[in-house]
């Protein structure tokens, strides 16, 4: 009888009875008595990589005006379908009020993390860079509507010398110093002084 055929007659090789369990158990032996690492999170959070996609961001221009001009380019490349976006028109504010130097702003922007998949395509499609991924990875929650960021949520936060818009554009002699970054430092306003620094100038005597 052919080997063939033992094998098809249910008889084991050597090698099967004795090396192949052994085999199988190879990377158990290996790392058995290798050192356990365990990270303690969320106690202790261990950094991500600098490139990493987490949250997104709608970034601000440094007088804080919005980076999105509402184009919706960013949901049409999103492979899940999970970004939402309702563009309106700057013209239809009061007269030189605007949410973004362009000519439209993103009214509505929620991004879905149910069906998000942090895949970055909507980061690389936006031509203003007002896209942008965080280093956050902690979107976990309890409530699925909580899971739909709005625009509130995902907007970044004022810094000094932003003003919350609608506002004129403060920075820059034209739009075409604007989009090229070539523009002064915003201006912070001063505070009210109170009553007392109100009071007239005392008068200098000259010599």
């Amino acid at each position: 009888m052919a080997p063939s055929d033992q094998n098809q007659s249910g008889a084991r090789t050597l090698k099967e009875q004795l090396w192949d369990p052994v085999a199988g158990f190879g990377v158990t032996f290996r790392t058995m008595f290798r050192k356990v690492v365990t990270e303690q999170y969320p106690f202790e959070k261990m950094p991500t990589a600098p490139r990493f996609h987490g949250r997104h961001q709608l970034n601000r221009w440094p007088d804080g005006l919005e980076k999105c001009i509402g184009c919706e380019l960013c949901a049409w490349a999103c492979p899940a379908d999970a970004i939402y976006v309702e563009g309106a028109s700057n013209s239809d504010l009061p007269e030189g009020e605007r949410f973004s130097p362009g000519e439209r702003y993103g009214r509505v922007y929620q991004i879905n993390y149910l069906r998000c998949i942090l895949c970055g395509l909507c980061i690389e499609a936006c031509p203003t860079r007002a896209l942008t991924m965080t280093n956050e990875y902690e979107l976990a929650d309890d409530n699925r509507a909580d899971l739909i960021y709005e625009k509130s949520d995902l907007l970044a936060p004022l810094l000094p010398g932003m003003e919350q818009p609608p506002h004129p554009m403060r920075l820059g002699s034209d739009e075409g110093d604007y989009y090229r970054g070539a523009y002064a430092a915003p201006v912070v306003a001063e505070e009210p002084r109170d009553e007392a620094s109100r009071e007239a100038p005392t008068e200098e005597t000259h010599a």
